[in-house]
């Protein structure tokens, strides 16, 4: 299990446009990841989920990477947030 903690720089957060994107490079990725904000969690493969979380710009989120390449995976989710949120 790989951890990877982000603090959103976006103002408006994880609204439709970057959770859609999020979404799709999540499924992309050849491991389950979890998206975590505070007490809650989601699949972020899922969009109404990663919706759910009603995360704000300056919230951290923390993903958990399970999998066979969670490390690759989890390097290039960290590119993926750098260049997007």
């Amino acid at each position: 299990m790989t951890t990877l903690r982000y603090t959103v720089t976006d103002p408006l957060g994880l609204h439709a446009r970057p959770a859609g994107m999020l979404v799709k490079k999540a499924k992309e990725l050849d491991c389950k990841v979890m998206l975590a904000k505070g007490e809650k969690t989601a699949d972020a493969a899922k969009m109404f989920a990663v919706m759910g979380l009603s995360v704000k710009g300056g919230d951290e989120i923390v993903f958990t990477l399970e999998g066979d390449n969670e490390a690759e995976a989890a390097q290039t989710l960290e590119a993926f947030l750098k260049e997007n949120l």
